[in-house]
């Protein structure tokens, strides 16, 4: 047997890193928590966006988008989506608040119908305007969305890549769970894949063409959302963004979706 102040010994020396050691789930949570925290403070922007669902057969169809989003202080970011082509969508915009453990609130206004639908906590796994993309992909990731797991490390095309699960908090998502390729130097989610209730593989989005704005935030010139299960895909082209441009409050009130922006 060994002696009793040998083991003693050995124990205190393996204290700091029994107490550093850090489960999955802490590490998946600090990760998500240090992509927060690296975003914070970029106040406000404006982006020309170029929407291509593309179907089946390969077939493209574009929707010309102009996007508005506010970061708020202590909740989720307002954002504001106004289709400007073609005709048959012209005057279509989508209004979204995002929150935590809350169900974001969501507005859609419908030219043809003259009238403001809010969407239902229930109805946010169903396709936006068509897209690959659903109205719960659309608000803000804020970090209380998901519980997170810590899956490895490894190359991202140019960068070194965290990967990690994110589970949705959310009841009513279309997602049991989520796998995050987020890269390491600026926090940029370049992959997820999403996973569907029966947790098959639904969808991956890859975002790519990143640029850096005001020398800090980075923002993705294209992501692509390929619905596995349909074969249809969605291509969004970003340009033209401008930041701190002065929008409050005041540009994202739900009364004033008929009035136009």
């Amino acid at each position: 047997m060994l002696p009793r102040k040998f083991l003693i010994a050995v124990l205190v020396a393996l204290l700091p890193v029994l107490a550093g050691a850090q489960t999955p789930e802490e590490k998946g949570l600090e990760i998500a928590r240090a992509a927060d925290a690296y975003d914070k403070g970029f106040g406000d922007f404006t982006a020309d966006m170029v929407m291509t669902l593309i179907n089946k057969a390969g077939e493209t169809a574009q929707r010309n988008i102009r996007i508005k989003t506010l970061e708020v202080e202590g909740d989720g970011d307002k954002s504001l989506s106004i289709f400007d082509q073609p005709a048959d969508v012209r005057g279509t915009r989508m209004l979204t608040y995002s929150h935590g453990l809350e169900p974001d609130d969501q507005w859609l206004y419908l030219p043809a119908l003259k009238r403001v639908k809010r969407i239902s906590s229930r109805n946010k796994s169903g396709p936006f305007m068509g897209s690959t993309f659903a109205f719960e992909d659309l608000g803000s990731q804020e970090v209380e969305k998901y519980s997170y797991r810590y899956l490895r490390e490894e190359p991202c095309g140019e960068w070194q890549c965290y990967v990690i699960e994110r589970y949705p908090a959310y009841e009513f998502s279309g997602y049991t769970r989520e796998v995050a390729w987020i890269d390491q130097a600026g926090y940029r989610l370049v992959r997820a894949e999403f996973y569907d209730r029966k947790k098959a593989l639904l969808k991956t989005l890859t975002a790519s063409d990143f640029q850096q704005f005001l020398g800090h935030y980075w923002r993705p010139g294209k992501m692509f959302m390929q619905n596995h299960q349909t074969g249809k895909s969605t291509l969004l082209e970003w340009n033209n963004y401008r930041f701190r441009t002065g929008l409050t409050d005041r540009d994202f009130r739900s009364q004033a979706l008929k009035r136009g922006n």
